[in-house]
């Protein structure tokens, strides 16, 4: 996949990158507080789409990777984001740099070596054009043993949660009113903020219940919605979207462990939780399939199988077969934004306020009252017209 993406030369072509460091083993942890001009050090294996927007949304001076980038296993779209995107990325680095470093710790990319004081902190491969290309080949050259254990995933996955998929067993009771109701559901993923722009005018005359997955809530908050329900195992949504009011549904693992039920009671808020083997996304789709939705519409969701291998992990198996089990009524953003259209457009809107301010003004012509009504005005303008001419 080729992204046109426009090129920061002033990074290739200026001094050596440096800046201070910012260093964590979670890439969107690491996103919330980095800054333009810092270096990320980050141990990420197999960068994906969702992390390298991320990365490159904060504008670093470059990107250094514990872990290889591509590691061939599939190619996997996120080193090719970068490197298009003009950020210097040293690869496979190796764990010790997080032993040798502090976080704020001014470093400087030297060709294919991290300097701090001078001294050489950490060797890996400088990424270009060339070699991610080559490593992706290579990548897709062994396509073949990643869709196997895809496969078997997807039947692992089947024998654990048949009851949950077939007949929903295991569903918690909500409070939100979904029967009936069109569902949003929105996950921070791929162009969800594109593809919620274009949804407003579904938004604004059909009123479906709003799902956020974990960030996904946030994304609604961004743009000015409120979601109804939010999903997830809370560990990138904020604050601010737990306390706005949402009916909260805790995902737990399938022993009952929960680990963002504690932060969620912290904030005063009292959650549902749902146990399941699968992902946030997954749970978010079988909730609302099971509580009577009439139609599930997807903003940045997993769609095409190569956006279920770059997530990267076997989990998303369970996305795959979510997908079929409530296939009947999901709709991809995407589709609705090419097949939806608001019944009454911005330009039809105003050609009626135009033609109902002429058959007033027609009306009130042939009144007394109303030429009576026309004279005031025509006098009131030549006394202004008057008046501006001095």
């Amino acid at each position: 996949m080729r992204l046109s993406l426009l090129r920061r030369s002033s990074r290739v072509e200026g001094p050596e990158p440096h800046g201070p460091a910012r260093l964590d083993k979670r890439t969107k942890d690491l996103t919330k507080r980095l800054k333009p001009g810092e270096v990320a050090v980050i141990d990420h294996l197999d960068i994906d789409r969702i992390a390298a927007e991320g990365l490159v949304a904060c504008e670093p001076a470059a990107v250094v990777n514990v872990a290889a980038s591509i590691s061939g296993r599939y190619p996997n779209l996120g080193p090719e984001i970068l490197v298009a995107a003009g950020i210097p990325v040293l690869d496979a680095v190796g764990p010790d740099v997080f032993g040798r470093l502090d976080d704020g710790d001014q470093v400087v990319l030297d060709g294919h070596r991290l300097l701090h004081k001078g001294a050489v902190v950490a060797e890996g491969e400088l990424l270009d054009e060339a070699s991610v290309e080559k490593a992706m080949d290579e990548a897709r050259a062994g396509l073949a043993v990643q869709l196997e254990a895809f496969a078997s995933n997807t039947m692992e996955y089947l024998r654990q949660e048949r009851d949950l998929l077939i007949d929903g067993i295991g569903v918690p009771d909500i409070h939100t009113q979904i029967d009936g109701r069109h569902v949003l559901i929105v996950v921070r993923g791929y162009h969800y903020k594109e593809d919620l722009q274009t949804l407003r005018p579904y938004i604004r005359e059909h009123r479906p219940v709003l799902i956020g997955v974990d960030g996904g809530a946030d994304a609604l908050l961004e743009l000015g919605y409120h979601p109804d329900l939010i999903v997830g195992d809370m560990d990138s949504v904020s604050d601010e979207a737990l306390g706005a009011g949402a009916e909260v549904v805790v995902h737990a693992y399938r022993d009952g462990r929960a680990p963002g039920l504690e932060r969620v009671e912290s904030l005063g808020v009292e959650p549902i939780v749902f146990p399941a083997t699968g992902t946030s996304e997954d749970v978010a789709m079988l909730l609302a399939d099971d509580k009577g939705a009439s139609l599930i519409v997807a903003v940045g969701s997993h769609v095409t199988l190569v956006e279920f291998l770059d997530k990267g992990r076997a989990g998303m198996a369970s996305t795959f077969l979510t997908r079929l089990r409530v296939g009947g009524k999901l709709i991809d953003a995407k589709g609705v934004s090419r097949l939806y259209r608001s019944r009454i457009s911005t330009g039809q809107l105003m050609l009626l306020v135009v033609a109902g301010l002429a058959s007033l003004g027609v009306a009130m012509a042939s009144t007394t009252a109303g030429r009576s009504f026309f004279d005031l005005v025509g006098s009131w303008w030549n006394d202004l017209v008057f008046w501006v001419t001095g």
